[in-house]
């Protein structure tokens, strides 16, 4: 059986190399692919572009949605998830360092499952990742994937 990825949005290599270090930390054994900006984020869900070829039904498990994205920001990337059939279902964990309440509200009013500012210090961003991989990938029944 496909087994269903985590889809990580996120332009900072800092940032990506600290979320992939916490998951490997807290033993969350999962398939992460990485997206470095919001254009290349669409290209992987809806199989254009570089990601030609690829199933667009194999949607993934979760998406952890920076905000602050090059090229189309994260916003536009959740607005354009919830306009399709196929992904709108998929959960959508924005996980930025935005603390702008606009942020926030625009976040939730886009279709964001839920909103977590990304901790400074590493230890409490280890802790906020195992929160979310024992959530979304263990506790969480992910919606089925659309025929």
């Amino acid at each position: 059986m496909y087994e269903r990825p985590i889809l990580l949005v996120e332009d900072d290599p800092n940032d990506e190399a600290l979320t992939l270090r916490a998951l490997k930390k807290n033993n969350i054994q999962v398939r992460v692919v990485v997206a470095h900006d919001g254009a290349e984020a669409l290209d992987y869900l809806f199989g254009t572009g570089a990601h030609q070829g690829r199933d667009p039904q194999e949607v993934p498990r979760v998406v952890l949605l920076d905000l602050k994205l090059p090229k189309v920001n994260g916003l536009e990337v959740l607005r354009r998830m919830r306009a399709h059939a196929q992904t709108r279902l998929v959960p959508v964990v924005i996980l930025t360092s935005s603390n702008e309440e606009r942020d926030l509200v625009a976040g939730y009013g886009s279709g964001a499952n839920s909103y977590i500012r990304k901790p400074v210090d590493f230890t409490e961003f280890a802790e906020t990742v195992r929160h979310l991989g024992q959530y979304w990938l263990r506790l969480n029944e992910a919606p089925p994937m659309l025929p």
